[in-house]
């Protein structure tokens, strides 16, 4: 075999590994465009290092193929600086592919205004499962967690169980953290902590049925048989009406709400009347700060 035969072969495995390394398809951007005078190199090259650290690290045990990484997002839009600390806020999205169809369902898409971190040009990002070296990647390592948790409950009921156990203990980590966004008493249960507890707790655990029921049973059913489709996605809701029975207003819910409420408005707009009458029963009950947005399902 001669040197350049070698090379190439080295080259396709180096390929081959980088490739297997990556779980997400993740749109991973810093905005600096609220800082006056801002070094624009210096936040380009954090994004570039944030993006290494998310593609080249393996998150997961299961190797998925191209087409299966993880659809996502994370724009991090910087609001102050002084010195390397910096204050900003982070929107989330994760998407899922819908079977049959060329149609890619949102999961989660809000934004998380309590992002505080340090960053120190030149120094790297460092990461460890069990203690908390850096803010930013322990704030990118729990999203990203976070991700495939929720992705693998909408495949496979309970799927996502061992990454929310990973998300918890982020969020244990920090509980020291000076940063906010992580303890019990902050921001009227809206934030890390509580989003955890909504997901760990085993009195909730209703609304992983309805991760499970609405995407796997509802909508990768609707493309071949829409009534079938729509059927369980409103069983899948009533899941969700029974966990605000039990506490109104939990954060997850809201998430949940905020990501869904179109779509669950395009979907049973084709429903039967029966149907329409009962799911904007249960959607006034799960948004009621927002009612009269469901009359649209029934025009």
């Amino acid at each position: 075999m001669n040197w350049k035969t070698k090379w190439i072969l080295l080259f396709c495995t180096l390929l081959t590994l980088t490739a297997t390394a990556q779980d997400f398809q993740c749109q991973l951007s810093v905005n600096s465009s609220k800082i006056s005078g801002s070094n624009k190199e210096r936040y380009n090259k954090l994004q570039q290092e944030l993006y290494n650290f998310v593609n080249d690290r393996k998150w997961c045990q299961y190797n998925f193929k191209v087409n299966e990484r993880i659809e996502c997002a994370m724009l991090i839009t910087l609001d102050a600086v002084a010195g390397d600390v910096i204050t900003a806020s982070m929107t989330i999205q994760l998407q899922r592919p819908v079977f049959g169809s060329n149609y890619k369902s949102t999961v989660l898409n809000f934004q998380d205004k309590d992002v505080k971190f340090t960053y120190e040009e030149g120094q790297p990002l460092e990461y460890a499962d069990n203690a908390n070296l850096n803010q930013l990647t322990s704030l990118i390592a729990f999203y990203l967690n976070l991700y495939l948790a929720m992705d693998f409950d909408t495949f496979s009921l309970n799927g996502g169980a061992p990454y929310y156990t990973k998300c918890q203990s982020i969020v244990s980590l920090n509980q020291n953290a000076a940063e906010p966004g992580w303890k019990v008493y902050e921001t009227g249960q809206k934030n890390r902590y509580w989003l955890m507890e909504n997901l760990t707790n085993g009195a909730y655990s209703k609304i992983h049925d309805f991760l499970y029921s609405y995407h796997r049973l509802g909508l990768d059913v609707m493309a071949e048989s829409p009534d079938v489709g729509r059927a369980s996605i409103l069983e899948s809701l009533k899941l969700l009406q029974e966990v605000n029975k039990q506490k109104s207003n939990l954060y997850i819910i809201q998430l949940i709400v905020l990501a869904k409420s179109q779509e669950i408005i395009n979907i049973f707009k084709e429903g039967t009347a029966s149907e329409k009458t009962t799911v904007v029963g249960i959607m006034k009950q799960l948004d009621p700060a927002n009612q009269s947005k469901y009359a649209a399902i029934n025009n």
